[in-house]
């Protein structure tokens, strides 16, 4: 499992899709998010504004992320 440090206490999942390069663009995370692509703690998540949270593991194409804190 992949960790991604994020800056702040939380972050909304398509800006986290393109902070840890999951996604290239606003519009390829909310494609990916729309089409059921991406899992938040191991459930399907279909809100691109679903906010994440430290600890949070998000999950796409069969590897985990988990969001940490940074320093």
């Amino acid at each position: 499992m992949e960790k991604v440090t994020i800056q702040t206490t939380t972050i909304r999942l398509d800006q986290f899709l393109k902070w840890a390069n999951l996604a290239g663009s606003g519009g390829e995370a909310k494609q990916m998010i729309t089409e059921g692509m991406v899992h938040v703690n191991g459930e399907p998540e279909t809100r691109r504004g679903k906010t994440l949270a430290i600890g949070d593991i998000v999950e796409l194409h069969g590897k985990k992320y988990r969001v940490t804190a940074g320093e």
